[in-house]
């Protein structure tokens, strides 16, 4: 047994008083290593922030010991503290230099409690990305033509149960296009084709969704076969051709294809308007596509003309106020830019589409004087003549350029047969009899008629266009005029010339319709990309001469002479094969 004098314990004491105060230094330093941890970030019960408290401080002091170590993975014990509670905590730290902290450095991966993660489990499940990450590779270019469709897209998606990503709202001011940038930036008959040295905001380089490749001259197909159930209709009941023995199932038949087609493309065309706002604006304000506006209102009056005495025998007078108020509305839009001499001046957007806006008042005026009233057809018919002259005069003498219009455009000189046409009808109808105001306005048509018709070569070598439907009502217009002109003139010569025009314009439309099918299933390339509502709203920025504003203009002027002046030698030394040299 050892025994300890009172001078060893007194000697034992200091050491034993160091020993102490040591650790209390240790303690201090702990505290402060405590102090600085940065897991308060957690919103934790206290019980489980003391626990985790510990965890650190443990996890930091082994990194220290082991700094050549790159990552420490500790799994610790349930403390008492923490009531049966483990956690798992991996700590990351790069090897540096001891005594240097750096954030960057450190990375701390989530804590996650023994009752979510399984025990001994080092790395948790990753937590699955955000839906919204995986459509990044959705392709947004279209999106300037999206309004407030989108905004429904989004909603149709969201009562599907799918996350939509969020969209920048579109500016509140939307800028209108002047008609000078349709001029400059396309060409061709109907403004369709851009030109070289400009730019469109859409890509190229992949086919466009099929509501922007629907233009609103798809209804022109509408027109031509609606006045088809037209004709047949006349050719059944007229007594000048009741020789012909023509069954009124064909106009049942016609009259049903043309009101299937009107609604498939209404319906086509509203979706249109739904999801591309923009591009229905961009058809509005392009100074050719704005006369397609009138042809659905246009073939709706053609199907009250035209309906099968099996389906009704007569219409309600509302029905003509239902249908005349949407052109009334347009009239008042598109003949006043006319008139009021800003951009849209007539002497400045004349062409031969224009008599689409035209025609639509003696239409109406024919039916409104077939279902009995006075007032309202006379008045159409009265704003359809005084335009019609105007719209006559400017077009013959091509006031805008003084230019011959292109081969391509050829097709449209039709339109100069369906006014006269319609109005010689619309104005016996309204009077009672072919007196001489109808056979003039007939006469004038069927001039224009057989002016054309001669002209064999003036209608080959130009390309199909969906368009061509709106100028097979003339044919068919000058038709059902003759047929009404044999009722008052009955002889062979006015028989054979019904039967003759009747023959020619069915011809047509059919086909019209054949080509139209090959293009639409076969060659599938009847919706090309439609660059006219495409182009932007700035010219395309070119580098030219730096010599001065005066010197700049000479040279452009000089070049415009030069183009044009080599122009004329072209078409100058193109001689007749049969021509002396």
């Amino acid at each position: 047994m050892i025994r300890t004098t009172k001078e060893d314990f007194a000697q034992m004491i200091p050491s034993v008083s160091k020993t102490i105060t040591c650790h209390h230094k240790t303690m201090k330093r702990f505290d402060s290593i405590l102090e600085d941890t940065d897991l308060i970030d957690y919103k934790l019960d206290q019980t489980r922030c003391r626990s985790l408290n510990s965890l650190a401080t443990g996890t930091k002091g082994a990194a220290e010991q082991q700094s050549d170590t790159s990552t420490i993975s500790i799994s610790m014990p349930p403390t008492p503290s923490s009531k049966g509670v483990g956690f798992n905590e991996i700590y990351s730290q790069t090897s540096t230099p001891r005594g240097t902290t750096t954030t960057q450095n450190n990375k701390r991966i989530s804590s996650y409690s023994q009752t979510s993660t399984p025990r001994g489990t080092v790395f948790p499940e990753s937590p699955k990305l955000p839906r919204s990450n995986t459509n990044k590779l959705k392709d947004t270019r279209f999106d300037s033509f999206k309004t407030w469709s989108g905004r429904l897209e989004r909603q149709l998606s969201a009562l599907r149960g799918k996350e939509q990503e969020p969209i920048s709202q579109p500016s509140p001011h939307i800028e209108t296009i002047p008609v000078d940038r349709y001029f400059d930036a396309l060409e061709g008959p109907e403004l369709d084709t851009l030109r070289a040295s400009e730019e469109i905001i859409l890509p190229e380089d992949r086919k466009w969704p099929f509501l922007l490749r629907f233009p609103i001259s798809s209804f022109g197909i509408c027109l031509g076969v609606s006045s088809q159930a037209i004709m047949w209709k006349n050719l059944a009941t007229s007594a000048s051709t009741n020789f012909l023995h023509v069954s009124l199932k064909a106009n049942l038949g016609l009259w049903c294809i043309s009101a299937a087609l009107m609604i498939i493309i209404s319906f086509v065309y509203a979706l249109k308007f739904i999801f591309y706002f923009e591009a229905v604006r961009r058809e509005y304000y392009h100074p050719i596509r704005v006369n397609f506006f009138f042809a659905p209102f246009i073939s709706l009056l053609f199907l009250a003309l035209g309906v099968p005495t099996s389906i009704t025998q007569h219409l309600h007078t509302s029905l003509w106020y239902i249908l005349m108020f949407p052109i009334f509305c347009l009239e008042l839009k598109l003949y006043g830019q006319w008139m009021s001499g800003g951009q849209r001046r007539l002497s400045k957007v004349a062409n031969p589409s224009n008599h689409l806006s035209i025609v639509g008042n003696f239409v109406g005026a024919l039916l409104g004087a077939s279902m009995g009233l006075k007032e309202g057809p006379i008045f159409f018919f009265a704003v359809g003549l005084a335009h019609y002259i105007v719209m006559f005069v400017t077009l013959y003498q091509r006031l805008p350029t003084n230019d011959t219009l292109p081969k391509e455009l050829h097709p449209v000189f039709f339109l100069f047969v369906a006014a006269p046409s319609v109005a010689s009808m619309a104005w016996t109808t309204i009077q009672g009899s072919f007196d001489h105001g109808s056979r003039i306005a007939y006469f004038i048509a069927l001039f224009l008629y057989f002016s054309l018709a001669v002209r064999i070569n003036f209608f080959r070598g130009f390309k199909f266009s969906l368009a061509w439907w709106a100028y097979t009502f003339p044919m068919t217009g000058a038709a059902i005029a003759t047929i009404k002109y044999s009722l008052v003139v009955t002889n062979l010569v006015t028989k054979c010339l019904a039967i003759i025009l009747c023959g020619l314009s069915t011809l047509t439309v059919t086909g019209l319709l054949v080509t139209t099918i090959i293009h639409a299933f076969v060659l599938r390339d009847l919706f090309p990309n439609d660059i006219a509502i495409a182009i932007s709203k700035r010219p395309k920025t070119t580098r030219k001469w730096y010599l001065g504003s005066s010197h700049s203009k000479d040279i452009d002027q000089y070049l415009k002479f030069v183009d044009s002046f080599q122009a004329k030698d072209i078409e100058a030394s193109i001689t007749h094969p049969n021509s002396s040299n």
